[in-house]
């Protein structure tokens, strides 16, 4: 149980320190913006907090006091709570009224750190076991000291829970919408920690013993800083990592095109502007090359597309309209490919016109359209 304690912090440290670094790199851009200097300062206290959470596992002493890791940590931990309240404020808003709810958040900080160095010097912390820390062992001050640490973690989780909704319908950047509302799941996910170190500590004091179920609290813990690690970084590493999604997803349909163009372009070599080249170091260039040739290749067999042909037969009964239609066009696209090499020409041709009612000029539902159609047309293969 403890070694899942400790890779819990070692975890939730780990995640501290990179979303810390991530922010690092921007440091000269953004040093002068207070919302920016305050997650700055959030995070050191993240990795204070959870650096000392993997000390305290790995020994009963630090600096030569006793539990004074615990004490670090804990106090570490209202600080870093106070600070992301603070910087849910900046990004509300940066007026006066965000001044004197900042001042009331830090005086409320130093309180409470007040509070818990008192009562930890109070019952003999440096004296105590450290799993006292853990339970309370039925101390009445260790078990104050406990509940009041938890507290100090639940009522922040809650307000940023409820201010995070009206915040993110306020504001127009999408970016730090996406992040208010992670930041919401992370802040849910750690009220549910808090939960779960209140029942070990109220079980413990009352001599129950819910085994393994005490593990449950690091476990939240790691979840919900990982994920608040996520959300307070996301402007950082949001853009970057949209990008590799829409790259992949490029990629796919590069890749599903393939089957397709090959046989268009065996067809109709002059569609192709210039060799073929296997290289996706400019995909979107290639993507659209592919479209356009796969739309001038099609263009070519019209002449070869029968009209009065039942397209639609094999297609799943319960597919969507739009998956029929591809099925359709597929299965036309093959015949044709046919009819091409036989030099067979129906009478009802699709001689004239263009593409159905099918938007060119939308690429992203033209590539979608025509993935479709390919995926199609690759089934349409296998099943002849």
């Amino acid at each position: 149980m403890n070694t899942t304690k400790t890779l819990c912090f070692v975890i939730a440290a780990l995640s501290s320190y990179a979303a810390l670094v991530c922010r690092l790199w921007h440091v000269r851009r953004d040093w002068r913006d207070n919302a920016y200097r305050t997650l700055v300062v959030t995070l050191l206290f993240q990795c204070l907090t959870f650096t000392m959470g993997a000390v305290a596992m790995g020994s009963e002493s630090f600096l030569g006091v006793g539990n004074l890791a615990i004490l670090v940590m804990h106090v570490s931990a209202v600080a870093f709570c106070v600070s992301a309240q603070i910087i849910l404020l900046h990004w509300a808003a940066d007026d006066e009224k965000t001044v004197r709810r900042t001042r009331y958040w830090l005086i409320t900080g130093v309180v409470l750190n007040v509070l818990l160095t008192a009562l930890f010097l109070i019952a003999d912390g440096p004296g105590r076991p450290a799993s006292d820390f853990n339970t309370g062992s039925g101390q009445p001050l260790v078990l104050t000291y406990l509940l009041a640490f938890v507290v100090s973690q639940a009522v922040p989780c809650v307000t940023i829970f409820r201010q995070c909704g009206p915040y993110a319908r306020m504001t127009d950047n999408a970016s730090l919408r996406q992040a208010l509302r992670l930041l919401s799941v992370a802040a849910v996910i750690l009220f549910l920690y808090c939960l779960a170190r209140t029942v070990n500590i109220l079980t413990a004091a009352s001599g129950i013993d819910i085994g393994v179920w005490q593990v449950a609290a690091s476990v939240f813990s790691a979840v919900g800083i990982v994920t608040l690690s996520l959300s307070l970084t996301m402007s950082s590493w949001g853009p970057p990592a949209a990008k590799l999604l829409e790259w992949v997803r490029s990629y796919r349909s590069y890749r599903v095109l393939y089957p397709l163009w090959r046989d268009l372009y065996e067809s109709s070599p002059d569609i192709v502007l210039e060799p073929p080249g296997a290289s996706v170091l400019d995909l979107d260039y290639r993507l659209h090359r592919r479209v356009v040739e796969i739309r001038d290749g099609w263009r070519d067999l019209r002449p070869y597309i029968d009209r009065s042909a039942d397209d639609a037969d094999g297609v799943d009964p319960g597919a969507s309209e739009e998956s029929r239609q591809a099925f359709a066009e597929a299965t036309q696209i093959r015949q044709a490919l046919h009819a091409k090499r036989t030099g067979t020409v129906p009478d009802d041709n699709k001689d004239v016109g263009d593409f159905e009612d099918r938007d060119s000029d939308n690429f992203t539902a033209e590539v979608a359209w025509l993935t479709k159609v390919a995926s199609a047309y690759r089934k349409v293969g296998d099943a002849g």
